[in-house]
């Protein structure tokens, strides 16, 4: 055998060993799923547009294509990621979910009677979906004053069959937080990393107890996101943004995280101000007519100002 085919032998054998060793925790994969009720083969979640059309589920509001998800960060049921570490790019299959390990068995304490002036009046009808108390819910029945609610999750009790494909290894670091944060809120924002250099003060203390304040230059990654107005109206956003960020940092290595606002011109006709919430806007007015018509003497305000 030749030097360039024992060469090409042994970087073979490094890609088996490689291949070998599999999906690890922190890796980040992009997957295409479906997801069932094992009872009733009912669609709950999938990524293609096709089935989700066969399962009369609307299509018109979500983007149905295969979600970058990251291994350890709790994006898909526990014994998902069980058969996903060790998986390989190119590996599918279907893995059973059992109810206690997708939304918990169903637990009848969860159901309770509330006042019915808890619930908005539109809301008062059998499977509206509530919030009471900070808890979701849904309304079974409303009878005079008293609601039943039950609080369980709309598929506690369910067991789930997870067909999937595993279709590629995601490396790429703003790839990687746009699947993140569209696993957080059903969107993928426009995102960038940079790397800035910013000065900081270090302060030391030598033998005799004096403090030297020195200087230096660090280079931190930076991760720009882009917030859509949809994405600013996103509950779970408004009141999860921290915790979300800081997963972000925690699992790209990043030292900030920083929502850039962008507001897109037209449509408002100028800015309505005070003016313009008295019944008009400064541009409808000839503002030496106005001036003409406000009863005021400089001379008089001159004196005025030199008297006191």
């Amino acid at each position: 055998m030749s030097d360039q085919e024992q060469a090409d032998a042994a970087d073979e054998a490094e890609e088996t060993e490689t291949d070998a060793g599999g999906l690890e925790d922190g890796d980040f994969v992009r997957v295409a799923y479906t997801i069932r009720t094992a009872d009733d083969d009912r669609v709950i979640d999938t990524t293609d547009k096709e089935t989700a059309e066969d399962a009369e589920i609307d299509v018109d509001e979500y983007d149905f294509e295969p979600r970058i998800i990251a291994l350890g960060a709790g994006h898909v049921f526990p014994s998902v990621e069980e058969a996903f570490l060790g998986a390989a790019v190119g590996d599918e299959g279907t893995v059973d979910v059992p109810a206690d390990d997708a939304f918990g068995e169903y637990d009848p304490d969860e159901v309770e009677t509330v006042k019915a002036d808890k619930i908005p009046e539109d809301s008062r009808y059998p499977g509206a979906q509530v919030q009471i108390d900070n808890q979701q819910g849904h309304l079974e029945t409303i009878i005079g004053g008293r609601a039943r609610v039950d609080f369980n999750h709309p598929l506690a009790g369910e067991d789930l069959e997870y067909e999937y494909e595993i279709l590629e290894a995601i490396d790429d670091r703003e790839e990687q937080a746009s699947g993140m944060l569209g696993m957080y809120l059903q969107e993928a924002p426009e995102v960038r990393i940079e790397t800035v250099t910013e000065e900081e003060e270090t302060v030391t203390e030598d033998d005799d107890g004096e403090e030297t304040v020195e200087t230096e230059e660090v280079e931190k990654d930076v991760l720009y996101v882009t917030a859509t107005q949809a994405m600013q109206m996103n509950q779970q956003w408004m009141f999860q943004k921290q915790q979300i960020a800081q997963d972000l940092m925690d699992r790209l290595d990043l030292d900030r995280v920083v929502i850039e606002e962008v507001i897109e011109g037209g449509g408002m006709g100028g800015l309505g101000g005070m003016m313009g919430g008295m019944g008009g806007g400064a541009g409808d007015v000839d503002i030496e007519e106005a001036l003409e018509d406000v009863d005021v003497d400089a001379d008089e305000i001159v004196d005025e100002i030199d008297e006191e």
